[in-house]
């Protein structure tokens, strides 16, 4: 049931009966130089639509940005920052509180919105409510380690061939990703990291100067097949509808 496609007398009678909310937060932000700026928006979207299919729980307009500081400086990329999606997401937490909701259920799309995420969880506990972060690509590694994958890798390559192809620049699949150290010592290991002498140390640089690509991981984008895709978004769909049914009958404050 989505919340855009009923009147306000139905969100009335649904919230006399129900509490529980689900709203995805994504972004638009790099994701190499073959997928879709929308990539972190796009999958939780289709995951939306699966998980209705089995599902009556109402679900809320979906928040298209997210805090991407990361990739501020690739063009396309619509950066809010953490203060700026913690407000954006808070006030529409408020106002679902108010009309009754009680669980929520945030399906996430991006790690960089994980802070914000949580820093609106812990205040709704303080209001006696509930909240729960999915973070769609961490319960696909869990429900199959072989799905496991890095940013704009072959994982989140498979999920956007599972929605649609066309969202999927295969001519730039092989387009290197030749990350740039520090220094002969500090070797880049990511977007954000490095690793010295043994060990990883977090170094946030803006994607520029980090690589032309965007796309960094274990799993190279030329691995990723639509059917993997549909089985991976389909699994999480399933597995989310299931954890939501059980969510909601969790009490408050446990």
């Amino acid at each position: 049931m989505r919340l855009t496609h009923i009147t306000w007398p139905q969100a009335e009678r649904y919230f006399s009966e129900h509490d529980t909310v689900l709203l995805a937060v994504g972004s638009i932000e790099n994701h190499g130089r073959h997928l879709a700026l929308g990539s972190d928006t796009l999958a939780p979207n289709r995951l939306l639509e699966l998980i209705e299919q089995q599902s009556d729980v109402l679900i809320a307009p979906t928040i298209p940005y997210g805090a991407t500081e990361y990739f501020s400086d690739t063009p396309g990329t619509i950066d809010l920052g953490n203060e700026l999606l913690y407000q954006v997401l808070a006030r529409v937490c408020d106002n679902l509180y108010r009309h009754g909701a009680r669980h929520f259920v945030i399906l996430n799309g991006h790690g960089g919105n994980v802070k914000a995420i949580e820093r609106v969880g812990w205040e709704l506990q303080h209001k006696g409510a509930i909240l729960a972060c999915l973070n769609w690509w961490l319960m696909a590694w869990d429900i199959n380690p072989v799905w496991k994958g890095g940013h704009g890798g072959g994982q989140e390559t498979a999920g956007l061939m599972g929605i649609d192809m066309a969202l999927v620049d295969t001519s730039q699949l092989e387009a290197p990703y030749e990350p740039r150290d520090l220094t002969p010592e500090i070797k880049a290991t990511g977007l954000g990291t490095v690793e010295f002498r043994g060990v990883n140390i977090n170094v946030p640089r803006l994607s520029k100067n980090v690589t032309d690509n965007g796309w960094n991981g274990p799993d190279h984008p030329r691995t990723a097949t639509q059917e993997w895709g549909v089985a991976m978004l389909q699994a999480t769909a399933d597995l989310i509808a299931a954890f939501i049914a059980e969510f909601q009958k969790a009490e408050i404050g446990q």
